[in-house]
């Protein structure tokens, strides 16, 4: 059950559904959710991004892909960005009608970590020989353009994905 409270502009959520509870905010413009960085949040950031994503519509390729790249940089902002901590993460979704693209903005305020840095040479032979460094490798094959910021003490990761547009398909 979803139970909706209305205060500054921001529409504030209790999700009681799978695959626990987990409080979050989605800003009145819809754009965007903030969550916080533990891995039960997983599921209201991804219900969020296809909700975005399916309004406009996509493939089926392109909505696994999305979904993929968008669970790999969840889960490392939840493993590694405040270490024993746990802090917040702000995922922005917009997508442009007239290039037919979605962009997915990732914020946090964790530790500085540029993912795009690592070695992914070779990452797809050697995957089981060393520990990290494949997502970020599927990241970067399935996403048309990945770009990453230190800003103002923030962690900020862009990826970007042209969809095919139309209805899902099989």
């Amino acid at each position: 059950m979803e139970e909706a409270i209305h205060s500054d502009g921001v529409e504030y959520f209790h999700l009681g559904g799978p695959p626990q509870d987990c409080e979050y905010f989605v800003e009145r413009d819809e754009n965007s959710i903030t969550v916080e960085a533990v891995e039960e949040a997983l599921y209201p950031v991804q219900e969020f991004i296809d909700q975005k994503i399916l309004r406009f519509g996509c493939n089926k390729r392109e909505l696994h892909q999305i979904r993929l790249a968008v669970e790999e940089i969840f889960i490392n902002i939840c493993s590694y960005a405040y270490e024993n901590m746990v802090g917040c993460a702000k995922i922005s979704c917009k997508i442009s009608g007239e290039a037919s693209t979605v962009s997915i903005c990732f914020v946090d305020t964790g530790t500085p970590f540029n993912p795009l840095a690592m070695n992914t040479e070779n990452a797809d032979i050697h995957f089981l020989e060393k520990e990290g460094g494949f997502g970020i490798f599927l990241v970067r094959k399935t996403m048309d353009r990945v770009d990453y910021d230190y800003k103002d003490g923030r962690n900020v990761l862009v990826i970007e994905k042209r969809l095919s547009g139309g209805p899902l398909m099989a």
